[in-house]
């Protein structure tokens, strides 16, 4: 079909569970297409071959999607019987990691229960309260907002080690707080740096830190250090932990403060009218990764901040002043007496530049659909937003979001594309990780990264950067070769970010998504002269590579840990914008 069906939107189920699971159906199937590069069903029903179980799974297609973001009804199983229940979302996930061949599929089911069991959690809730998203603060507003999570991967929302109670408290879509848990750290095993500055001469870490104590008293030589409450208490059981426990070098000060509220990212903190966000070490295994910050990723926060204060930022602003790096310019860690990081015992100080009524949103919770009682079928912040400017405007709303789509380029896309070609630094900019900036009319009019993990320096530009600073990468490991640069931006930037929003317009029945994949290749043709190989890429490469979620979990990758060219699962898929 070439739009949503007008029948009933399986995410509207009255029974969250149900709801939850359909979107769970949805994201495997969605993955299992792309990974396979499965291409339109002549009809109006998805066969999925199961050679490996000896049938197949027919799918209802709502909506099919040339850039991916497809909506399927519930799939049964061929030659079932008619009255038949459907298949399940743990259902297809075993049926899928047993066709894959691969030895992680019971690893997979289960991880599956766990994403669905938290969605549904997240869907009761909302349901209940969805008048507390008129929440004062914007930007947090939106950070709340991924009750579905990521449509391309198959386990969105699975945390493992969580409770109930503590997944409750300490996840972004229920709205959770808590204080944070602080140490004391003797300066002997302190690990540190600082860019971040105030009124001209930098701030060390620890002041920022123990503003954030208040006037808790702290041991002689010590350092405060807030932590997870969640990681306080696993750190506890840690050989390294407890050791400096024992001597004396580390102090457990407990729970103190004002209540911070996680962000999409959970570990990653924020308090209203507070200067800094706190990343935060979360041994939690959140979607493939342990949240845990390495040392390598926190010299790299600072490690930026210094380069884009040594000039660059100057060139970027006065070139696309609406667009800009969310700093992180500070952290704080623990070493051993030998001076080896004890990994999880961090935080990094990120700047916090949005104030209450600054509306900063993150493309992902722009895009993602929010069950609410009363409305039906996808309801999304974007199809809000582009519905009020059509009225507003008297216009139709598929030239309204062509428009905003347009602008959305320009003011988020472009910028991206003269970071890469003027200085060689391509950006991890996928949906989660790229907030734009609406006006209060709802247009775009600017934007800004944020992920002190996502970096790629190119090997070409080795030269040029160690000019801009000096040692530049020496502890920071972010130089990257050029032939995975290439393909990890044209992923982030091209497939998650750029034609992941354009299949979101399209499954949301407000644009058609050829009009806007024809506009993308306009501007990519005028962007050439930028300096960045992605829009020839973009342009000409008849196909491309993707990441593959569904099979990153399949081979049981953790996609935090080890070299950046095997962390994840690429696939070769056809380039939509060549199709």
């Amino acid at each position: 079909m070439d739009s949503a069906s007008a029948a009933a939107d399986p995410l509207d189920h009255p029974e969250p569970q149900q709801a939850a699971d359909a979107a769970a159906v949805e994201n495997l199937l969605r993955c299992w297409v792309r990974e396979n590069n499965l291409p339109r069903p002549p009809g109006e029903v998805l066969r999925i071959p199961l050679d490996a179980s000896g049938t197949a799974l027919l799918a209802p297609v709502r909506y099919w999607s040339a850039t991916g973001w497809h909506r399927f009804g519930m799939p049964h199983l061929e030659g079932a019987p008619q009255d038949a229940p459907a298949a399940e979302a743990v259902t297809v996930a075993a049926l899928l990691g047993r066709e894959s061949g691969r030895h992680q599929g019971a690893d997979l089911v289960g991880r599956v229960a766990n994403s669905l069991s938290q969605t549904a959690d997240f869907i009761t809730d909302r349901r209940a309260a969805p008048a507390a998203d008129d929440n004062a603060d914007l930007f947090l507003t939106a950070e709340q907002s991924l009750l579905l999570g990521h449509p391309l991967h198959p386990t969105p929302k699975s945390r493992e080690g969580l409770s109930e109670a503590e997944a409750h408290r300490y996840s972004p879509e229920s709205r959770g707080s808590f204080p944070l848990h602080w140490m004391a750290v003797d300066r002997s095993v302190l690990a540190t740096d600082s860019a971040w500055t105030e009124q001209g001469r930098v701030l060390p870490a620890e002041q920022l830190t123990a503003r954030f104590l208040g006037d808790h008293p702290l041991p002689g030589n010590t350092v405060a250090l807030p932590l997870h409450p969640w990681q306080a208490r696993e750190l506890r059981h840690r050989p390294a932990v407890t050791q400096l426990l024992d001597a004396g070098l580390l102090h457990d000060l407990g729970p103190h403060g004002a209540p911070w509220h996680p962000t999409s990212s959970i570990r990653t903190v924020h308090r209203s009218g507070v200067p800094a966000m706190l990343k935060l070490s979360l041994g939690v295994r959140i979607t493939n990764s342990r949240r845990e910050n390495l040392r390598k990723e926190l010299h790299r926060g600072v490690e930026v901040h210094r380069l884009l204060r040594a000039g660059l930022a100057k060139e970027w602003q006065a070139a696309h002043p609406g667009f800009d790096i969310v700093r992180d310019p500070a952290w704080i860690a623990v070493d051993t007496p030998d001076g080896e990081p004890v990994t999880g015992l961090d935080v990094m100080l990120r700047h916090n530049p949005f104030g209450p009524g600054d509306d900063a949103v993150c493309v992902a919770g722009l895009t993602a659909p929010r069950p609410y009682p009363g409305r039906t079928g996808m309801y999304t912040r974007l199809a809000a937003t582009v519905s009020a400017l059509a009225a507003r405007t008297g216009r139709s709303v598929p030239a309204v979001a062509a428009e905003w789509f347009l602008r959305y380029l320009d003011q988020v896309v472009r910028p991206v594309l003269w970071l890469d070609g003027t200085a060689g630094i391509a950006l991890e900019a996928h949906q989660q990780n790229t907030l734009v900036i609406l006006d209060e009319a709802g247009w775009p009019v600017g934007g800004r990264y944020r992920d002190n993990q996502g970096y790629y320096f190119r090997e070409s530009h080795r030269p040029s950067l160690e000019r801009r600073l000096p040692g530049i990468g020496s502890v920071s490991d972010t130089f990257v070769s050029d032939k995975v640069t290439d393909e990890r931006f044209a992923y982030y930037l091209g497939i998650n970010n750029v034609l992941g929003l354009i299949g979101a317009f399209g499954a949301q029945g407000l644009a058609d998504e050829r009009v806007l994949i024809a506009a993308f290749r306009q501007f990519l043709s005028g962007a050439t002269g930028l300096g960045s190989p992605l829009p020839a890429q973009l342009l000409e490469s008849p196909t491309l590579r993707c990441k593959a979620n569904l099979l990153t979990r399949l081979h049981g990758l953790d996609e935090l840990v080890g070299p950046v060219d095997t962390q994840s699962v690429y696939v070769t898929i056809t380039n939509p914008l060549r199709e």
